[in-house]
């Protein structure tokens, strides 16, 4: 296997379990998503790449036609993102997209980077919902795809064979 996927329902601790498993690893590149909450309301999402930077990707007040739910998901400004995230550097070894969504999926241009990167040199780690459109089912189907579900009760169990597996993932990037 050369790309590791985490799948699962809502909250079920999908990007917590990642970067638990990617924590102090070298080389990572790609990016995960971050609740935005005012007054214990979830009310957004931030985009964060390992390299530290930030960009609001989707908010309940945002006036974007692209709407998933209450969120209005600003397109624009995450392709943007994507464009500046070093994907390519010359030390990178592994990539982390956090997350395949449904609002990832509105674009067009991040369908085609993951497809690039799933098919890539480098391997990939990402997460994406349990249950999910044609494109989602399509990365879950692929035969170089190694998949765990995690749920509130197992999330604390499988960090250390994610972690085992990310660990084999960029063994076999090594000369």
């Amino acid at each position: 296997m050369k790309n590791l996927l985490v799948t699962g329902a809502p909250a079920a601790g999908k990007t917590t379990l990642v970067r638990r498993a990617v924590r102090g690893l070298p080389g990572v590149v790609g990016f995960y998503t971050q609740e935005i909450r005012d007054q214990g309301e979830r009310t957004g999402f931030e985009l964060v790449g390992f390299d530290g930077r930030r960009a609001l990707f989707a908010h309940v007040h945002s006036i974007s036609h692209h709407r998933v739910g209450r969120y209005g998901v600003d397109l624009q400004a995450f392709e943007a993102f994507l464009e500046t995230t070093p994907f390519d550097r010359p030390e990178a070894g592994l990539v982390v997209i956090d997350e395949i969504g449904r609002m990832e999926c509105l674009s067009e241009h991040f369908r085609e980077l993951v497809t690039d990167l799933l098919d890539g040199p480098m391997p990939v780690v990402a997460t994406a919902a349990l249950r999910g459109d044609p494109f989602v089912e399509e990365v879950k189907a692929r035969p170089d795809m190694e998949i765990f579900v995690v749920t509130r009760e197992n999330r604390d169990a499988l960090l250390p064979q994610v972690r085992r597996s990310v660990t084999v993932l960029l063994e076999g990037q090594m000369p």
